[in-house]
């Protein structure tokens, strides 16, 4: 019976067992010593005449049709044991039937023998495999290749829409997305490599200070556009930033993570980092930031080039001081406002409140201390009615100021 198993490696013959379509394996084993010569001459002249003219073993081996006969036979406690191996490129019938004649050897020279064949094996199976290993592993060179020059490809191309996506703005020519000028609202970043980041996922409004010192064109900018800093999460990112607050007006901060650059940021780390933005106010509080502020500094420049009081002005203005300090407190810890006329109060309102109250209030006064934040709508509503003062726990982002309105802190009072 003809077995057709995997080709197994062929130790110590010299059979190349790809010459052929098939491979015959057979065991031997003899009674006494015999030889390699003494196997060969047992086969072609026991299975001489035995199969007919047409599978004659000479006949077939002189056309090449059959390989040559491969024998390794090894003697010991006087017997002899081996393998026979036989490359055959007969049709799987006559190899079978060619298999089935070896066993009918009994005797090689004087001794009895035995011979059982162990398998058929299928080379072309073999050469198939081989091709199919080689095929996947061209197949991945290929593939590999194909990938790096698609990916060079797309690289190149974004690469070039980047560049042409970058715009120079403003008077100090500063690289930008194409959508600063019309966007309500801008990113500012650090340099070009984050503006072209950001627009490599998308984002087209974004523009870069270039550099420590914030340009003209940013200040300008962050007076009539909301405004968010997004910065690198390094000691440089603090500078910019502390300049920033400073010189211009900033509505939200979003930083990169400790240790990253915008620039190398992934989407997804860009739109957590944009998500999680915060308002400058709650940014400075959390980060004692307050020494920096730019309504502080202005507030303190205005009362420098205010005149000094006379001695008697002054004890006034200080008791005046201890007084709104004292009520600042205590609106404070009620979260309340207040609406003062001469230093007196006439109206307390709660702070959930004080927009939609204070715009209904009968009451006329001077002056409006409030424990929260002087936000520009405050400051709007209480100019309708009147009010020249507004102090705050802070200073939000009022861009428009009336010129006959003092926006003060409870720091610049205690001053």
């Amino acid at each position: 019976m003809a077995i057709f198993p995997k080709n197994k490696e062929v130790k110590k013959l010299n059979t190349d067992p790809y010459a052929a379509k098939y491979l015959i394996r057979a065991s031997i084993e003899t009674d006494g010593i015999v030889e390699r010569p003494d196997v060969v001459g047992a086969i072609f002249g026991q299975t001489e005449g035995l199969l007919g003219d047409e599978l004659d073993l000479r006949d077939l081996q002189k056309s090449g049709r059959i390989g040559r006969i491969e024998v390794d036979i090894k003697s010991e406690k006087g017997k002899s044991v081996g393998e026979i191996l036989i490359p055959s490129s007969l049709d799987q019938v006559e190899t079978a039937i060619l298999a089935a004649a070896l066993e009918t050897i009994d005797r090689v020279g004087p001794c009895r023998s035995r011979v059982k064949v162990i398998s058929i094996e299928d080379i072309r199976a073999t050469k198939r495999q081989r091709v199919v290993d080689r095929a996947k592993e061209l197949l991945q060179m290929l593939l590999k290749q194909g990938k790096q020059v698609s990916e060079d490809l797309v690289k190149s191309v974004r690469e070039a829409v980047e560049i042409e996506e970058v715009v120079i703005y403003g008077e100090d020519h500063l690289p930008a997305g194409p959508n600063v000028e019309k966007s309500e609202a801008i990113i500012v970043v650090e340099g070009r490599s984050d503006v072209i980041n950001l627009l490599n996922y998308g984002i087209k409004n974004a523009i870069a200070v270039n550099g420590t010192n914030v340009p003209k064109t940013i200040i300008e900018l962050s007076k009539k556009k909301i405004v968010t800093a997004f910065l690198d999460g390094d000691h440089g990112g603090d500078l910019i930033l502390k300049e920033l607050l400073q010189v211009a007006d900033i509505d939200f901060i979003a930083r990169a993570p400790p240790g990253y650059e915008v620039e190398e940021l992934t989407y997804k780390q860009i739109v957590k980092a944009l998500r999680n933005k915060v308002p400058v106010e709650q940014y400075i509080a959390t980060h004692n930031l307050g020494d920096i502020k730019k309504e502080e500094k202005e507030g303190k420049k205005e009362d420098k080039k205010e005149k000094e009081p006379k001695k008697e002005e002054k004890k006034e203005e200080k008791k005046e001081g201890e007084d709104l300090v004292s009520l600042f407190k205590d609106l404070n810890s009620k979260k309340e406002a207040a609406l003062l006329k001469d230093n007196k109060v006439i109206l307390r309102i709660p702070l959930n409140e004080l927009i939609e109250k204070l715009k209904s209030a009968k009451e006329k006064g001077d002056t409006l201390v409030t424990g929260g934040i002087i936000s520009q709508r405050l400051v709007d509503v209480a100019h309708e009615k009147g009010i020249d003062r507004i102090i705050g726990y802070k200073i939000g982002n009022v861009t428009k100021r009336p010129l006959n309105m003092k926006l003060l802190t409870k720091d610049m009072v205690k001053k």
